[in-house]
């Protein structure tokens, strides 16, 4: 994937992807589910609506989230009507999950977190360091399939 910078693009704000009714629905099940205090779950669910926004600018690209990030994007999934809305208006297309049944197969399959951040990075996206390091957290949910999962 080859990624050019726009350093005259505009910022995206992830919160401002959803309505903030949402995004703290959202955040109070990561509290609850994933045991992360208030601030570290909305920082997790900011930054997988970020990654979403770097999928809906890069169809095909093959990014994949960091452990961290798939908690949010896990917990968008399960309120289904509205995460197919957002992708609809924000991708024009629903935005798979893909796991793989091997871990070893993900990079490959779905790409390097390097190249996500790439793209995120090049679409103005801000980027949360802390949580795309590979031991930030481990999902709990699917272990065979997205994107650093242990194996």
């Amino acid at each position: 994937m080859t990624v050019t910078f726009d350093t005259t693009a505009t910022a995206v704000t992830p919160r401002d992807l959803i309505p903030r009714d949402l995004f703290d629905r959202l955040v109070r099940r990561i509290v609850k589910d994933e045991a992360f205090d208030q601030a570290t779950a909305e920082r997790i669910m900011a930054e997988a609506l970020a990654f979403l926004k770097a999928c809906a600018l890069n169809p095909g690209a093959g990014l994949g989230p960091s452990p961290a990030v798939d908690v949010g994007w896990h917990t968008f999934i399960l309120h289904t009507k509205e995460y197919a809305e957002f992708c609809e208006r924000v991708a024009g297309r629903f935005i798979h999950h893909n796991p793989t049944d091997d871990a070893d197969e993900t990079v490959g399959k779905y790409g390097s977190i390097a190249a996500t951040l790439d793209a995120m990075r090049a679409a103005n996206i801000p980027v949360d360091e802390e949580l795309w390091k590979a031991h930030a957290v481990n999902c709990s949910q699917c272990h065979a399939g997205c994107t650093d999962s242990p194996k």
